[in-house]
């Protein structure tokens, strides 16, 4: 028998190729296998709904402690005047004090009997003396007086220091909540971006649609509102708010005037709103002061059943009270929904309802 060859090694270029082509085939067979569809729009919506929602859950808590920050700051500003005016005071006292003290350093080196004895001038010796013991009479006034002025401004620098402090801790959960918003908000155009070209198409064509619809809803109700001024022997039709009266039609005729103005949050006017700054504005064009939060809103008013529900009345959604808007009659609201959408009309069953109060 011949002796049988020995099979020779590939050459470099041959392996070179093979292993170029084994990981090609390894990769597109792992791309394949985890390659992920576009989501679609149902549970995209889903998701930004949830999004949103936390979003603005966060937007009434910073507005909370944008709210306190203002008037811990208002408090500092107040305490830290009041600690300046005493501090004038107690400079003003040691300087009377020191006053009465050189005099009677300066007076009372003798003692009082020998120098009456010594005294060419009895009676005038007696004088001087009536006048040291009125001096210091004087001064203990002003050591009694300069000690009640130091534990009141030791008082007020506690409190400012006390006030300063909880306005720093303010201010960080401030920041923190402030980043939580942004992230949720990050979180939910990411989420979009998901989407396919057709899909987000959709989605701004029926954003573009919502806007429309608001901004039309707006010029409605100004041009009632225009013709109904301009002639109003005439009965001319009003605008929804004529079925209020007083205060809850200027509430109301307020909140059909921001019709189509963006959402934005923290905002509180004129050009743009969040939830609890658009009721807040529109009670204010009612002389009306509100509170700035949504859930501190929740206790500006007695409560109104669903059934005795008037235009101009507060309406609440959600369980913990985290979106308010203004009830306009027929079962309708005028709200800020949410960033990225404007201020519109919408039906109180749109979201989950939870009562409502009357300022």
């Amino acid at each position: 028998m011949g002796k049988r060859r020995k099979p020779s090694p590939p050459s470099r270029a041959r392996m070179a190729v093979l292993t170029t082509a084994m990981a090609g085939g390894a990769v597109l067979a792992a791309g394949t296998a985890h390659a992920e569809p576009a989501p679609s729009l149902a549970s995209v919506k889903e998701q930004v709904d949830k999004l949103n929602e936390e979003a603005e859950q966060s937007i009434e808590q910073y507005n909370g402690f944008q709210d306190k920050q203002q008037k811990l700051q208002a408090d500092a500003n107040r305490i830290q005047e009041k600690v300046a005016r005493g501090q004038d005071a107690m400079n003003e006292l040691r300087t009377r004090l020191g006053a009465v003290a050189a005099d009677q350093y300066r007076n009372g080196g003798i003692d009082p009997s020998v120098q009456l004895m010594l005294d060419s001038d009895p009676a005038g010796y007696l004088e001087r003396a009536s006048a040291q013991n009125q001096v210091a009479d004087t001064q203990t006034a002003l050591l009694k007086q300069a000690q009640t002025e130091q534990r009141k401004l030791d008082q007020d620098r506690a409190e400012a220091t006390a006030t300063l402090a909880q306005l720093d801790s303010v201010g960080t959960e401030l920041a923190a909540k402030k980043q939580q918003i942004q992230t949720k908000l990050a979180q939910a155009q990411a989420t979009l971006n998901k989407l396919s070209a057709e899909d987000r198409a959709k989605v701004n064509a029926q954003q573009a649609a919502e806007k429309a619809k608001a901004e039309a809803q707006q010029a409605a109700a100004a041009d009632r509102a225009s013709r109904s001024a301009a002639r109003p022997d005439m009965n001319t039709p009003a605008p929804p708010p004529a079925a209020a009266s007083g205060r809850a039609a200027a509430i109301v005729q307020f909140a059909y005037a921001q019709l189509g103005k963006p959402y934005q949050w923290s905002s509180t006017g004129p050009n743009s709103f969040d939830c609890s700054g658009l009721t807040g504005a529109a009670y204010r064009a009612a002389n009306v002061k509100l509170s700035r939060i949504s859930q501190d809103q929740w206790n500006d008013g007695p409560r109104v059943a669903r059934a005795d529900l008037q235009p101009g009345d507060l309406v609440f959604f959600y369980e913990d009270i985290h979106h308010v808007g203004i009830y306009i009659g027929d079962g309708k609201m005028i709200h800020a929904p949410r960033t990225g959408k404007n201020v519109e009309v919408l039906p109180i069953s749109a979201m989950p309802y939870m009562g409502a109060v009357r300022p």
